[in-house]
């Protein structure tokens, strides 16, 4: 059972460094989209929101491949299971049930799922953020606060 929490644990880190590192990636994409498109504030919004989404989708994609190349290292699914859809089952909370991991290595599946829903909460809280930050530049919100984006 340590093993599992730490082989668990250890792929969290990583997953929790990775998105990190992309939420300064967000930020940064925010930022320039928003110098780019400050004419147009409709556009401005949209290309801030889509450079924003693209971007943490991308950060959890890396996320699942990092669990799949645990489980496949750790040999946590029956031989000939596709280890990225079942990454991706567990890392989403969807649980279909049809593919489950050997029984040695039965708490990783759970650990994936809490990684994903903690790293989707952030991912919802920055995408929020980045909302908020946007909309107090263009002046639409709280126009007694100070226009930009915080440096």
């Amino acid at each position: 059972m340590l093993r599992q929490f730490l082989v668990g644990a250890a792929a969290s880190g990583c997953n929790i460094a990775i998105h990190a590192l992309v939420m300064v990636a967000v930020i940064r994409a925010a930022r320039f989209a928003d110098e780019l498109a400050m004419a147009y504030q409709t556009f401005r919004l949209i290309a801030i929101m889509i450079a924003a989404v693209t971007v943490l989708m991308i950060a959890h994609l890396a996320e699942v491949l990092v669990w799949s190349l645990i489980y496949a290292t750790a040999d946590v699914a029956p031989e000939g299971t596709d280890l990225v859809y079942f990454a991706f089952v567990n890392y989403t909370t969807l649980g279909y049930g049809d593919v489950t991991p050997v029984k040695r290595w039965s708490l990783l599946g759970p650990m994936t799922a809490m990684n994903g829903v903690l790293l989707f909460g952030w991912s919802t809280a920055v995408i929020f953020e980045v909302l908020r930050m946007t909309l107090l530049a263009s002046g639409e919100e709280g126009a007694h606060e100070k226009r930009g984006w915080p440096k």
